[in-house]
């Protein structure tokens, strides 16, 4: 990677993890750049729109590395139930250490911006449907129906991310433990409707 690419690359991490931490409105461009160690005209040479477009290309980088970790933790077990427990397990484990969302989801940013940026709330809305169908995909394996995996697909990630959102609220990740307990209830009940 020559300086100019990993000075843009350093921008992005940095943006995605202050977004992510901190929220979008609260995280200046100078913080970036004096995070990122970036030179100040290199912000807008690689991001001539600004803020929002280095925070579009911050959400993709951030929704990238969720559904990669997402994706390698569902691959451990080919149970579905148990499969989804893993993931729930490994956010749980990630918040109890950190209490952070970063690189765990990117609620913050989406509640944040979907009144203020059509462009990160279609970025932000995208990487939620992508977690869905990566759900979905992982109960069809199981031989799911189409339709019923993408039903508990959505189902699972909306239960997620509000049991991220509580967990993170209230400082304690029971609320993760119980969706992850629920989750055993509700694909059987799915497994029990097809036969």
């Amino acid at each position: 990677m020559n300086n100019k690419t990993d000075s843009r690359e350093k921008m992005i991490e940095a943006a995605s993890r202050l977004f992510q931490l901190q929220g979008y409105h609260a995280t200046g461009l100078n913080e970036i750049l004096r995070e990122s160690q970036a030179p100040k005209g290199s912000l807008y040479y690689y991001f001539p729109n600004g803020k929002e477009e280095l925070a579009l290309s911050a959400i993709e980088l951030a929704s990238n590395i969720i559904q990669n970790k997402i994706k390698a933790s569902l691959s451990l077990h080919s149970d579905p139930i148990l499969a989804i427990q893993n993931v729930i397990k490994d956010m749980k484990i990630a918040i109890d250490k950190d209490g952070k969302l970063q690189n765990v989801s990117l609620s913050l940013l989406a509640l944040e911006t979907y009144l203020s940026s059509e462009t990160l709330r279609e970025a932000c809305k995208n990487s939620f449907i992508n977690l869905e169908n990566i759900y979905a995909a992982k109960l069809m394996e199981s031989g799911m129906t189409l339709q019923a995996a993408q039903n508990l697909g959505m189902v699972i990630q909306a239960m997620i991310e509000g049991a991220i959102s509580i967990s993170i609220t209230k400082k304690d990740t029971t609320t993760l433990s119980a969706v992850a307990d629920q989750i055993s209830v509700i694909i059987s009940q799915y497994n029990a409707i097809k036969t």
